[in-house]
């Protein structure tokens, strides 16, 4: 067997003609003198290495079709031969370092950046659907009477007794309320009356002493009833904001603490399912971050139970002491009012620091109230 047979992937190169050589030559010559070429070829012998004359022609030609703005004082073309495994190299001045990064191959390193918040975003949403799953399942269990849950006898008898006198508390707000407005609507009718009184006694001589006494006795009248309705509204005030603000304050971290409460008994739930089952190499991970996850929640359910028992302390002692003060005052009042007593009725107002608005007189002006 020939040899081309054994290597079939060998190709014999052809050899020139002295003419062919010649002819070759005498074209590169030519490429080099003409000024309208940028870049001159670059001829190989025969065993692929490049000619000296040649390779300084290349370079001469490459400094001139270079602009002079760019700095490149020394540049210099190196090659080598075709069966060499590197690549030419452009050696420049000032650019030379950036020129002679290339590309490495293999896996790409990036540095660490910050996090998306896109994904972030969506890390939030799936934990938060997570907790919400536990939770409503839960919720269900405790409903069908299934799931196992965690109580505090004598916090949820006190939650149980305020949420109870709250509603207690609005029923009478709603009725002092009530009489409030039929109140006014008393004293303004008996204003008007003694004004009618008034001018009629004016006009009738004959009754002008009979007009006169029920004219003063309808606007006496309308004026411990008007002081009656300070005491009243005093009172109002008070509760309204007992009711509507520090009890409804207390409520809400009541609120805070029944979720705390469900999300502590949903994952308590989850750690002892896990618990019951087998462990191995898959369920121990998940055993463990159950249990970080319980703790975390367990830590939450008693700081929310503390802040619950020290806001219903504090509730209880400003309850006490707000209404105190408020039943004495209406109760003063009303006795004074219907004793006809003018003067106790003006001193409870006083000893409650009440200040009467004028009929009649509008509020002062901003230039007044700034000097």
């Amino acid at each position: 067997m020939s040899e081309h047979s054994k290597n079939p992937t060998t190709v014999d190169e052809p050899r020139l003609a002295p003419e062919e050589i010649q002819s070759d030559s005498e074209e590169c010559s030519m490429a080099q003198e003409s000024p309208k070429n940028s870049a001159a070829e670059i001829s190989v012998t025969s065993n692929g290495e490049l000619e000296d004359t040649h390779e300084h022609s290349f370079n001469r030609d490459l400094k001139r079709s270079i602009p002079a703005g760019l700095g490149l004082s020394e540049t210099q073309i190196t090659s080598h031969g075709f069966d060499s495994t590197k690549e030419g190299v452009i050696e420049a001045g000032p650019f030379q370092s950036s020129l002679r990064m290339q590309p490495k191959s293999g896996p790409v390193v990036l540095a660490e950046e910050a996090k998306n918040p896109a994904m972030e975003k969506l890390e939030l949403v799936r934990r938060w659907s997570l907790n919400t799953y536990k939770c409503t399942r839960q919720i269900i269990s405790e409903k069908l009477g299934r799931g196992s849950r965690t109580v505090d006898l004598e916090l949820e008898a006190q939650i149980e007794v305020l949420r109870d006198n709250k509603k207690k508390y609005e029923n009478v707000l709603k009725l002092a309320q009530t009489l409030s407005t039929q109140l006014f609507q008393m004293v303004h009718t008996q204003r008007q009356l003694g004004d009618a009184f008034a001018d009629l006694s004016l006009k009738s001589l004959e009754l002008h002493e009979e007009f006169g006494y029920n004219a003063d006795t309808q606007k006496l009248l309308a004026k411990n009833g008007e002081t009656l309705l300070g005491a009243i509204n005093f009172f109002i005030a008070s509760v309204n904001t007992l009711v509507n603000k520090t009890i409804e304050d207390t409520l809400m971290t009541v609120k805070q603490y029944e979720s705390a409460r469900i999300e502590y008994d949903a994952y308590r739930t989850d750690l002892e399912e896990l618990n019951l089952g087998p462990r191995d190499a898959n369920t121990l991970p998940k055993i463990e971050q159950s249990q970080q996850l319980f703790q975390v929640h367990k830590e939450k359910y008693d700081k929310m139970r503390s802040d619950v028992s020290v806001k219903l302390k504090f509730l209880e002692e400003n309850k006490v002491k707000v209404l105190h003060n408020q039943l004495v005052l209406f109760h003063n009042a009303i006795a004074a009012y219907f004793a006809g007593n003018q003067k106790q009725l003006e001193q409870t107002l006083k000893l409650f620091h009440i200040k009467l608005k004028t009929p009649g007189v509008d509020a002062p002006s901003w230039l007044e109230e700034q000097q």
